[in-house]
């Protein structure tokens, strides 16, 4: 499988704008600026989507890891903040909150952790990783 997104960008690193596109298009000439990466402007930003993509993998591999362990979720919850330092991406802080019935917290803790390192996403950041979670049932 391969997926695709195009970036487009006009003028200087501080002065110009761009846009991106998925293939999806659920990107669909998305704008993205220096105020919208570095300062509160209109638009998305690459840290933005990395989080984005962080945490829709590692709740989808959490689900998958629940599936197999016999548990379905009433709900997973997950929020990524990624901070970027220095022209670095340095971390990625997921915290979760699941409903999940009838589930051990040692059980439910052991598939969060191999969510945590097995989703995809998580196998190309290189970045120090967390996960906080909440476990209802």
């Amino acid at each position: 499988m391969k997926r695709q997104a195009t970036a487009v960008w006009n003028g200087t690193g501080k002065d110009g704008k761009g846009h991106l596109t998925t293939q999806s298009t659920t990107l669909n000439k998305t704008q993205y600026s220096f105020s919208s990466r570095f300062e509160e402007g209109v638009g998305t930003n690459p840290e933005e989507l990395i989080a984005a993509a962080h945490a829709g993998c590692f709740t989808m591999k959490l689900a998958f890891n629940l599936q197999a362990a016999g548990f379905t979720p009433d709900e997973l919850t997950t929020n990524c903040k990624i901070t970027l330092d220095n022209g670095a991406i340095t971390t990625s802080e997921l915290s979760l909150n699941a409903t999940i019935a009838a589930i051990s917290e040692e059980q439910f803790a052991e598939l969060v952790k191999d969510a945590e390192a097995n989703c995809p996403v998580s196998k190309v950041l290189n970045a120090t990783i967390s996960v906080d979670y909440l476990l209802n049932q």
